[in-house]
């Protein structure tokens, strides 16, 4: 994916460096393959720590924490007989299958598309910016249809209303991944990343018991929503589109309109919206409600409610697409509605694997203790630096470790599997919730999407875009999207900053 070098051409270093990302990101293996390997670390350093006798004092109850031999005979007997159960009782597994249940069949039957779809091209002309932007933030809640729905329609719409096409393309590009984790609903991410943070804190020993719900960062990230909306509209039309200039290529978009099946099911959809609110209002408004708590509580940790969360999402989204599906025809029987979840289920092998991959790791550094022995040596460290005193400096700072990290590795569970078990309870130890160590990750983890050639889709979105610019490469790409991963990881900060100084919750 390299762009080639001309003969007698000398590359700058903004290419240079690009070309170095690419190539040592290029190296990395495979997030599942990259697990293995830390689980198999692990079990060395264990041994190794161990025999030089690592150890350090609990900062609760001042008792010894010292990192455990996994390459004894204990050690190994554990690793064979309880790999199904770490890959089982494994937090972010059974959340996102069960999730995926109701997206599954609203991506399947066309509803998520269609829906996209009609948002951006019954736009009025003066918001289709803004509504381009928006759509790509809203689509994470469907994983990847945004790459393959909202931004060759923002190219599209943009060509249809005499704009810059690559104008439109930057646009929804940086609401589908530059906005990656903001939303008005919690999208599959967020029970993802919940069940790594909980596992993290839990395992760390810290705490007995923690929990870290998928609407932990919701609240933040609803505001997002239109922070990240905002930006990005004036990015768009202050700096990328004035950049570009006027579009004199000869390629002419032709589209098509929705179909008055699908027009028609997407009102229709709106009944099975009716359906599912009105249902969760019974349950939640009477003082006698069913997802009340015990106190009459709604909104707590410990709510039937909140402790019912990943179905209701799952419903959320499974009933309108039942009515959508039966309108525009994408369903005709229930068999339909089986295969479409099945199919769901299949498009979630590859996290499948990955969560195998990952809860053996995951068990292994909380069996070993050596997370315990590094997050406690940290915080130590950074007590006697004399930062803790400034808790927002200090995450501020791992939000911009996270943005690095993440140009050379793109999944964003492998990294947060990887990172969280170190710094979840590490900045705990300073004074800071796992739910704000969890939203500052998702910050930095989405600034520098738009700007990583080592994204999955990176390679889709050039080729996309050389139908209207043929010489378009990644360099290219790269500095068109540079002032929005600027501008976001800017803005977020920003935002951030005011909301822990106003001790504004983050999420329920």
């Amino acid at each position: 994916m390299m762009v080639p070098k001309k003969k007698g051409e000398k590359k700058g270093f903004g290419n240079r460096f690009l070309d170095f990302v690419e190539k040592v990101g290029n190296k990395l293996p495979h997030p599942m393959m990259l697990f293995f390997i830390l689980a198999a670390l692990v079990l060395v350093f264990s041994l190794i720590l161990s025999s030089l006798n690592v150890a350090v004092e609990h900062p609760v109850d001042g008792s010894k924490v010292e990192v455990i031999n996994l390459l004894n005979a204990d050690g190994i007997r554990d690793i064979f007989t309880k790999a199904v159960d770490n890959f089982v009782n494994f937090a972010p597994l059974g959340v996102v299958l069960v999730a995926m249940l109701g997206v599954g069949v609203a991506e399947k039957t066309g509803l998520i598309p269609a829906a996209l779809k009609k948002l951006i091209l019954g736009a009025p002309h003066k918001l289709v910016t803004v509504v381009v932007v928006l759509a790509g933030i809203l689509s994470n809640v469907a994983a990847d249809a945004g790459y393959v729905v909202v931004i060759p329609l923002g190219a599209i719409v943009f060509a249809a209303k005499g704009r810059h096409p690559i104008a439109g393309l930057a646009a929804a590009f940086a609401g589908v991944s530059g906005g990656f984790s903001a939303n008005l609903v919690p999208s599959m991410l967020d029970p993802m990343l919940a069940g790594f943070t909980e596992d993290a804190i839990v395992g760390s020993g810290l705490v007995d018991e923690y929990s870290v719900s998928a609407t932990a960062n919701l609240l933040f990230m609803m505001v997002s929503t239109f922070l990240i909306t905002i930006v990005g509209t004036l990015v768009t039309e202050k700096i990328v589109e004035p950049r570009l200039g006027e579009y004199k290529g000869d390629y002419v978009e032709k589209f098509e309109p929705l179909t008055e099946r699908e027009n028609k099911g997407l009102k229709y959809s709106l009944i099975g919206i009716g359906i599912f609110v009105a249902g969760l209002l019974v349950m939640l408004v009477p003082e006698s409600g069913i997802l009340r708590g015990e106190d009459g509580a709604i909104i707590t940790a410990i709510t039937p409610f909140m402790n019912s969360m990943i179905p209701l999402i799952a419903l959320m989204f499974l009933l309108p697409a039942l009515f959508y599906g039966k309108v525009a025809g994408t369903i005709k029987s229930n068999h339909d509605v089986a295969n479409y979840m099945g199919k769901s289920m299949a498009d979630m092998g590859g996290y499948i694997a990955l969560a195998f991959a990952a809860s053996q790791f995951v068990s292994y550094f909380n069996w070993s203790q050596i997370g315990s022995v590094i997050s406690i040596s940290g915080a130590n460290f950074l007590q006697w630096t004399g930062i803790d005193a400034w808790p927002i400096p200090l995450i501020l700072a791992f939000i911009l470790v996270c943005a690095i990290i993440n140009i050379f590795i793109g999944s964003a569970t492998a990294k947060w599997g990887i990172m969280a078990p170190v710094f979840v309870p590490m900045l705990y130890l300073l004074g800071t919730d796992p739910e704000v160590v969890q939203l500052a990750y998702r910050i930095g983890d989405s600034t520098t999407n738009i700007i990583s050639p080592l994204l999955p889709y990176f390679a889709f979105i050039i080729a996309f875009a050389q139908k209207y610019d043929k010489n378009l490469g990644i360099g290219t790409l790269v500095s068109t999207m540079l002032p929005y991963s600027i501008a976001f990881t800017i803005s977020w900060m920003i935002l951030l900053t005011i909301w822990l100084l106003l001790g504004i919750p983050v999420g329920f």
